[in-house]
């Protein structure tokens, strides 16, 4: 309701020093609404009831449900995680982990040693319980389904309905994401596997499993540590060239422009594509493996 054009309780007491009905001071806006909420529109009765409903309506005039209280909690949350990150940035330990490539190599090779070590024959068997079994199937459930959101629904539905720039800009964000989180499910899956499985390993279907979970987990961690960096650089390498020769804003499709003639940008362009499609060929292995995998899962539940 809206009362900023109601009169105060001072200039009813001023106008109705006789106690007489004040309703002809009221205007006719005011007093239609006031009517539809209730309020008797007599003497100085009316006058306290609308100078209580202004005070209250001035102090109170919105409320947050607990979503937007949530929502703001949430945003002030991320924005303290965000500071800590760019302090991150700026320490000696991040340019030493990510403009070398030693810590790159020092996680590859850690992984691979890991994965050797817990692929070696075990003639006990470690049964499953059942928050492992909980895990295992969080871990694959998971991965899988952000393979098929990410392949076939996020990444065609912005493309298609972005300019080419914001979908390039969200892609920065949500590549290194997508494959370390990939790497770290596929790894998970990967050690419940060999964990309850290495004593079978004369076994066809262990081998097959055990083959496509690891090439899976390696692809994804080589895309992370080896092919999202330089891809990312040459994103914003060509998003700074476009923006000055005015392209870049088409949706669904890539118009170069003038830039066809510039061999500086073609060269970027070129390399951009290459490592592009290698990370598009290098996703689509993984998501079969993963598929493999789901297949030998089927067959356990039809044995149920």
């Amino acid at each position: 309701m809206c009362v900023s054009r109601l009169p105060s309780e001072i200039e009813f007491q001023r106008t109705n020093t006789n106690n007489k009905d004040v309703s002809g001071f009221v205007p006719k806006k005011a007093k239609s609404e006031a009517k539809s909420n209730g309020v008797v529109l007599r003497g100085l009765k009316f006058s306290r009831k609308v100078s209580k409903t202004v005070v209250s309506a001035s102090k109170n005039e919105y409320e947050e449900d607990i979503l937007a209280v949530s929502t703001r909690y949430t945003k002030d949350f991320f924005a303290y995680l965000q500071s800590q990150y760019h302090r991150f940035l700026t320490t000696n330990f991040y340019k030493i982990l990510v403009y070398t490539t030693q810590p790159a190599h020092f996680v590859t090779a850690v992984s691979v040693i890991w994965i050797a070590y817990l692929m070696y024959p075990s003639k006990s068997h470690t049964p499953m319980s059942p928050l492992w079994n909980l895990v295992y199937l969080g871990s694959f459930s998971a991965h899988f389904g952000a393979q098929i959101w990410m392949t076939f629904v996020s990444g065609l539905a912005l493309y298609f309905t972005l300019s080419r720039h914001t979908f390039g800009t969200i892609q920065q964000v949500l590549f290194p994401k997508y494959f370390l989180m990939n790497a770290v499910l596929s790894l998970i899956t990967l050690v419940i596997y060999l964990r309850t499985n290495n004593h079978k390993f004369n076994e066809t279907e262990t081998i097959i499993q055990t083959t496509a979970m690891s090439l899976c987990f390696m692809v994804e961690l080589i895309v992370r540590l080896y092919l999202s960096p330089p891809l990312l650089s040459l994103i914003g390498e060509k998003h700074l060239i476009e923006k000055e020769a005015g392209i870049g804003m088409e949706i669904g499709k890539i118009n170069l422009g003038s830039l066809k003639n510039c061999p500086f940008y073609m060269k970027i362009h070129k390399k951009f594509r290459k490592i592009h499609m290698t990370i598009a060929m290098l996703n689509l292995i993984a998501m079969a493996c993963t598929v493999l995998q789901l297949y030998y899962l089927s067959h356990k539940l039809c044995a149920l």
